[in-house]
């Protein structure tokens, strides 16, 4: 006996012209314009709402006197800011998941996770212990040769612990999930579906690496591999035909940075070659 909701889900697959099953990976009930105008509203809430919630710590701190350069001072080098722009991200992650939620499901008609693919493709656990293992070498030889220049990330994990906490947390916890959604699920589906795998894979990896620029620039070097991560992901989102590797290596490869960060201080002793934080990528879209 099939449920109303199969049965509504196949009545609504034959109307946009799928298979009995439904919508796939590599066949969304979105098209690219709708996947453009998510990654649009992932890009305007990052830019717009951390600074939103950050204006009543600002009226508190300028006593009535609104001076641009005063303001700026505040919002890049008071802790108190830093953190509550940092903070102001887990908002983003969540009102981005929602955003992309209802157009995957087209509001709770096709399922989640199937829709934009939640089996391992044949991915097994020491792949991604591989991937990672030789992605880290390859960092540590970019790193030797272009060394990280100072970059907003690095000042914001400066700041404070609280805000080196905060975004370990984010990037471990919310970032891997949001971010793949978006540009692997949301944005890759859709655009391999319009213009090809190719293309699909150049614009997404081009797509990712953009927003991030602002982040990190101008550490080249960071800006590099993170180009080259998102290559690697899209890569294995191609390969495997299902978004869920891309969720784990991004977590595995975040978590494995935030290790780092949080064990920096304890790592640089008197007499030994300093641990330099590297890259959190992927944390701001």
């Amino acid at each position: 006996m099939q449920s109303d909701q199969d049965l509504q889900i196949k009545a609504e697959s034959r109307h946009l012209g799928f298979g009995p099953s439904g919508p796939t990976p590599d066949a969304p009930p979105w098209n690219s314009a709708i996947a453009v105008a998510v990654w649009v509203a992932s890009v305007m809430l990052v830019v717009f709402l951390p600074t939103l919630l950050l204006l009543p710590y600002l009226f508190s701190q300028m006593g009535g006197v609104m001076d641009q350069g005063k303001i700026v001072e505040i919002a890049t080098k008071d802790p108190i800011s830093v953190l509550i722009q940092v903070a102001a991200i887990l908002p983003v992650h969540l009102l981005t998941l929602a955003i992309a939620w209802w157009v995957v499901t087209k509001f709770r008609k096709f399922p989640f996770r199937e829709t934009l693919g939640w089996q391992t493709g044949g991915m097994r656990w020491w792949h991604y212990l591989v991937i990672l293992a030789g992605f880290v070498s390859i960092m540590l030889v970019v790193g030797s040769l272009v060394p990280e220049q100072e970059n907003d990330l690095l000042r914001i994990l400066k700041s404070s612990k609280w805000a080196l906490y905060t975004v370990a947390f984010l990037a471990v916890f919310t970032a891997p999930l949001v971010e793949e959604v978006v540009y692997r699920g949301v944005l890759y589906s859709a655009f391999q579906r319009s213009f090809g795998k190719v293309a699909a894979v150049v614009l997404v990896t081009f797509l990712f690496a953009l927003v991030h620029v602002p982040q990190y620039y101008p550490s080249y070097s960071t800006i590099f591999l993170l180009t080259l991560l998102s290559l690697i992901l899209t890569m294995i989102r191609l390969r495997t035909g299902n978004l869920l590797p891309c969720i784990i290596l991004h977590t595995i490869f975040n978590a494995f940075q935030s290790l780092l960060l949080i064990a920096e201080p304890y790592l640089n002793v008197p007499g030994t070659v300093p641990v330099e934080p590297t890259i959190i990528l992927h944390l701001l879209k």
